[in-house]
């Protein structure tokens, strides 16, 4: 009878833990620190798969990149997000990624898809341009400057600020969209004229645009500074008081902003190969997508998927952006830093 009973309570044991749920799978998202996303649409992901995401931020997207390429060996992470197209064709020469084929890039236009082999799958755009402050230039009765050559003119002396590219991910686009324009050595000539013309250069966005720039967000002395151009759309969600109108706006001239697309990857040796897959297609789906642009103040890339009012209404999109081959940008990236450097800072 006792044996009869204890097997009895080994069978009940049995049976409850088969039928307890499995503790969920950990998946590793390797991002830069600006990355962002609503709770509520990870727990979305999480719930419906048994799976628990840990983002693991690290540094800019070039620090995350670097760290990404250092451990590949052993890597750290199931996925990276965050690497854009200032750095792509690094991330590909370093064989970091695996390649997929998301069902979803459909839905993506085919200028943002970058990398014919899908090792790296786009995500979201957007545009560093110049911004600059409406009231200053009302007040003062300037015109507003449409293209980069007339930022050399004596009636802007010292109204711009600029990001060191070798320290600053907007400083690096504007730096592109200037060689863009004028060609290497011709982007040398130009940033002496700016230098000549009183072109100020600080380390970070945050500083430039807080600090140095006098739009709404700062009160410095420059009413031009590089940023973004859904800043504008930002001035009007964070301000204090309720705004009918953007205090700032961006110069979207031919090749007067640089497009910045950034993607995702399955990093090599990942062993969670399937959840991985399914992450990168709930990444593009219209979900998560749609959650990005109040996130990240970026644009999503699928194309189903809606942005927020004061996008539509705010941010203006520039129809020519400057564009730079990715092997072109990756074969001179350190040199063109190295001698903007030795033009406008020594």
């Amino acid at each position: 009878m006792i044996k009869k009973n204890l097997f009895t309570i080994l069978l009940l044991f049995t049976l409850l833990a088969a039928c307890a749920p499995a503790s969920p799978t950990v998946l590793r998202v390797m991002t830069h620190d600006s990355f962002s996303v609503s709770e509520p649409v990870v727990r979305q992901f999480e719930e419906t798969r048994n799976v628990k995401i840990e983002f693991l931020k690290s540094g800019d997207s070039g620090a995350a990149l670097n760290r990404a390429i250092l451990t590949k060996d052993n890597p750290q992470a199931d996925l990276l997000f965050g690497v854009d197209n200032t750095f792509l064709s690094r991330a590909l020469q370093a064989g970091i990624f695996e390649p997929y084929q998301s069902p979803l890039l459909q839905q993506i236009p085919t200028e943002f898809i970058l990398d014919p082999q899908y090792r790296a799958l786009p995500v979201d755009f957007g545009d560093v341009c110049i911004n600059y402050d409406r009231l200053y230039f009302e007040k003062q009765k300037i015109k507003v400057p449409e293209t980069l050559q007339e930022l050399t003119r004596p009636e802007y002396r010292g109204l711009l600020v600029v990001e060191n590219p070798a320290t600053s991910s907007p400083g690096l686009a504007f730096l592109l969209a200037t060689i863009a324009e004028f060609g290497d050595p011709g982007y040398l000539d130009y940033w002496k004229q700016l230098r000549a013309n009183g072109v100020v250069v600080v380390n970070d966005w945050n500083t430039a645009y807080y600090t140095n720039f006098s739009g709404s967000s700062g009160k410095g002395p420059q009413p031009m500074v590089v940023s973004y151009g859904t800043s504008p759309a930002a001035e009007v969600i964070f301000a204090s008081q309720p705004l009918t109108e953007a205090p700032t706006a961006s110069i979207i001239g031919p090749n007067t902003c640089f497009r910045q697309i950034e993607f995702i990857g399955i990093l090599k040796g990942t062993p969670n190969r399937k959840l991985a897959e399914e992450f990168v297609d709930f990444i593009l789906g219209k979900t998560f997508q749609e959650d990005i642009p109040l996130q990240m103040f970026v644009f999503p890339v699928n194309s189903q998927a809606a942005v927020p009012e004061e996008f539509s209404r705010y941010v203006q999109v520039p129809s020519q952006p400057a564009e730079l081959g990715l092997d072109l940008i990756d074969q001179h990236r350190e040199a063109w830093i190295e001698a903007w450097t030795e033009v406008v800072l020594r």
